[in-house]
């Protein structure tokens, strides 16, 4: 079969010749249709994500259909279109990962590469409404958003939300959930493009993060936000303390803009704030995920799609930053 294979660090990503992998009891081998791509894997290939595991064949998320199921498996998953959940070893507490936990793309195998090989219980059956294209840009980003947003900050319909740099994955799939869920939504972002992409996708408005004191502008315009989800951090999480309703909660699953500014403790005890980190998510969250989707018919947004060989082109495309959706690989 193709893969794309990653030597070392700071290599390339390159096509290679490797053998198929087999089913093992409890296992199932799907043929990838599509694989996208997330940071996790630019990361990787920097040495700057925590397992370093290296040569690798990278790819956390994907979709396609069933080959092969080993013993124990119920063989009417062979020939079925599917959606991978990409972590295992979640552990037994659900607030937060056990040591163990890992995601599909390191240590394992990824999806970039014509056949995947995960555990059969990390098989969703592909909503019938989409494409093998945008099923595999759900995954990682969709459970991140999910955990984020439902199981620890709690939405609720008719909410007031700000979800920070509009365009990347994680966003737009919150974006998507709490429009489909009934919420009020504003964003933000550098580019009056991607915000008014954003209020396309059901967003009521947005603000630019370049606007001097833009959370106060914001609050002043909105009269407050219930809840913010934020994946940059940095000097701009003050600003959210600002936004945020009492009894407000604000959900951070990133922290590309570096360590947080200063904020002031009143701001956040006074108003009685809950602040929630989270990442990935558990099999629950996955599935919980999954039958919202199917329900609401929530369509993630595919900014552009690549060949498996041009896997390196596509990586050093996100790394520019300037999509507004997930980038995701053909494969096969």
């Amino acid at each position: 079969m193709k893969a794309i294979y990653l030597e070392s660090i700071n290599a390339p990503f390159v096509l290679i010749e490797k053998e198929k992998p087999t089913a093992g009891p409890g296992e199932a081998v799907v043929q990838v249709k599509a694989a996208a791509l997330n940071h996790r894997d630019v990361y990787i290939q920097y040495g700057r994500y925590f397992t370093k595991e290296y040569p690798a064949i990278l790819g956390s998320d994907g979709a396609g259909i069933v080959t092969e199921v080993g013993a124990g498996v119920a063989p009417d998953w062979v020939s079925k279109e599917v959606v991978l959940d990409p972590s295992t070893d979640w552990g037994d507490n659900p607030g937060v990962h056990s040591k163990e936990y890992k995601v599909l793309g390191m240590p394992q195998e990824g999806t970039f590469a014509e056949y995947v090989k995960v555990p059969a219980t990390n098989l969703h059956e592909k909503p019938a409404h989409l494409s093998f294209e945008q099923a595999a840009a759900l995954p990682l980003a969709g459970v991140t958003a999910w955990r984020t947003l439902f199981t620890k900050c709690a939405l609720q319909p008719g909410e007031k939300v700000l979800i920070t740099g509009i365009g990347g994955g994680v966003a737009l799939a919150a974006l998507q959930f709490a429009v489909a869920l009934g919420a009020q939504v504003w964003v933000t972002s550098s580019s009056e493009e991607k915000i008014e992409k954003a209020k396309a996708l059901g967003a009521t408005g947005g603000i630019n993060y370049k606007t001097e004191n833009w959370g106060k502008a914001l609050k002043a315009d909105v009269g407050g936000i219930d809840v913010s989800i934020d994946g940059a951090a940095g000097e701009g999480f003050v600003q959210l303390v600002k936004v945020a309703n009492p009894a407000g909660r604000i959900g951070m699953y990133g922290g590309t803009t570096g360590m947080i500014g200063q904020i002031n403790p009143a701001e956040i005890f006074w108003k009685q704030l809950n602040i929630y980190g989270s990442t990935m998510g558990t099999n629950q969250d996955f599935a919980a995920m999954m039958a919202f989707v199917r329900e609401k018919k929530v369509t993630p947004v595919v900014d552009s799609t690549f060949r498996l060989e041009e896997t390196e082109h596509a990586m050093r495309y996100m790394e520019a930053g300037k999509q507004f959706g997930k980038i995701v690989l053909r494969v096969g």
